[in-house]
């Protein structure tokens, strides 16, 4: 495995920025009443188009020829001209480039090998209410995570400023406004008793089951009303000790979760001093593709009660 290097980082912090500039123009039209498309094709999709393109074609023409796992598929405009054609004019370019853009992020994830992984638009339904999503993009290199980048517009800063972009690299991490040079260290929460955590989980309840996250609170003595915030920003939380403890359990036995999910999140979390396994404590498993098919849910902790989390969570499952 070898080094992140400067270029690499610069290209990402670039990347996700101009991504993160266009979804909150994006995001703010959709508040004021305004819609990205016509007919019935979903305004988050556009943006999730325009987001992979954007975002692609950074990394590009910053790095050469990189490989980009993204969530998103051209194969999805073909034949939707009028999809298209929004999805071109959000990304800024002619609508043959934003395909040949979204068409970098097809690369296939492996084993081994060096290739970024991107979820363009991280949290779907905070961003269609006007609430929290995050850009995430992560760079794997034979199958473990050096490079993690969330760009999230609506994040609080502690200047009272909205939007932040959080970056984790060779065991550091760091946050700074959207649009500033100035990244200052960020660090997990540190509890004196597990009692004294807070959770953090999805605003949606059908991305975790929020009913045993409530049993294993109990179990623990915590007694704090859960942090809920959308996206990859429940990442970006505990990376910054806004909460201590978050968990995605699974709420079926066949679900799988996708690298672009967590990967950039789960980085940041260890580089800020935090550990992020699955549910049985094992750690989560980037080198099998695009999915974590060896894994099932999420614990991330700000470390020092991680095991005792494990403990209560395997009672309750």
């Amino acid at each position: 495995m070898s080094g992140v290097t400067q270029n690499e980082i610069e290209a990402a912090v670039a990347a996700v920025e101009a991504a993160a500039a266009m979804t909150a123009v994006a995001q703010g039209r959709l508040m004021a009443g305004d819609t990205l498309t016509k007919g019935d094709d979903s305004p988050v999709t556009v943006a999730d188009f325009a987001a992979q393109a954007i975002v692609c074609r950074a990394l590009v023409d910053r790095l050469g020829d990189v490989a980009v796992v993204g969530e998103e598929t051209p194969d999805d405009l073909a034949d939707r001209p009028g999809l298209l054609a929004a999805t071109a004019a959000l990304a800024g370019g002619a609508p043959n480039e934003v395909v040949a853009s979204i068409a970098l992020g097809g690369a296939e994830a492996s084993a081994g090998g060096r290739y970024w992984t991107l979820d363009p638009i991280d949290g779907t339904k905070g961003f269609l209410r006007g609430d929290q999503y995050a850009i995430a993009l992560a760079l794997i290199d034979d199958g473990e995570v050096v490079l993690g980048v969330l760009g999230c517009p609506n994040l609080p800063n502690s200047d009272a400023t909205h939007g932040a972009l959080l970056v984790g690299v060779s065991g550091v991490a760091t946050i700074r406004v959207l649009g500033s040079d100035l990244a200052v260290p960020i660090h997990v929460d540190n509890p004196a008793t597990v009692a004294d955590a807070r959770f953090c989980e999805s605003v949606e309840s059908g991305h975790s089951n929020q009913r045993q996250s409530a049993e294993i609170a109990r179990r623990l003595g915590i007694i704090t009303e859960p942090y809920r915030i959308d996206s990859q920003c429940k990442y970006a939380a505990v990376a910054r000790g806004d909460a201590s403890i978050y968990l995605r359990l699974p709420t079926r036995a066949d679900y799988v979760e996708k690298i672009w999910d967590h990967a950039a999140g789960k980085f940041l979390v260890e580089c800020a001093g935090g550990v992020v396994t699955d549910v049985t404590g094992a750690p989560l498993d980037f080198g099998r593709g695009a999915q974590l098919a060896g894994n099932s849910g999420v614990v991330a902790t700000s470390a020092r009660f991680h095991d005792e989390v494990i403990v209560a969570l395997q009672a309750v499952l």
